[in-house]
C-alpha cells in the first residue's frame, strides 16, 4: 500500500519531534517519530485498523505519544491527513482534503 502524507502533516511530525527533543531529550524526539513510522507501518498492513471518526476519515493513536494518525484509506492509497494532537483543536484538518 502507498502511503501519501499531506505537507502539513508532515510539518506536524517535524514540529512535535522537535518539542520533544527540546523539552525532553533528543531520544524523546526521535522515540516520536519511530512511534509514528511503527504506526504507519502498522496502517499500511492493516489499513482499518483505526476508528472511523468524523464521517470517511480514520483514526489511529500514537501508543506513547497523545497524537493520532488521521487518515483516509483507499485500494491501494493510504492518505495521511494530519498528525493531530489529541488535546489542541479538534478538526482543524478537514479542510486538507
Amino acid at each position: 500500500m502507498i502511503v501519501s502524507t499531506h505537507p502539513l502533516a508532515e510539518d506536524e511530525l517535524v514540529d512535535g519531534a522537535r518539542f520533544y527533543a527540546s523539552e525532553g531529550t533528543a531520544e524523546l524526539g526521535e522515540d516520536f517519530v519511530s512511534e509514528f513510522e511503527r504506526s504507519i507501518n502498522l496502517l499500511r498492513a492493516h489499513p482499518l485498523l483505526g476508528a472511523v471518526w468524523r464521517g470517511r476519515f480514520r483514526r489511529l493513536p500514537l501508543r506513547r505519544f497523545p497524537y493520532s494518525i488521521v487518515y483516509v484509506p483507499s485500494r491501494e492509497l493510504l492518505r495521511v491527513i494530519a498528525l493531530a494532537h489529541q488535546r489542541r483543536r479538534p478538526g482543524y484538518w478537514r479542510g486538507r482534503v
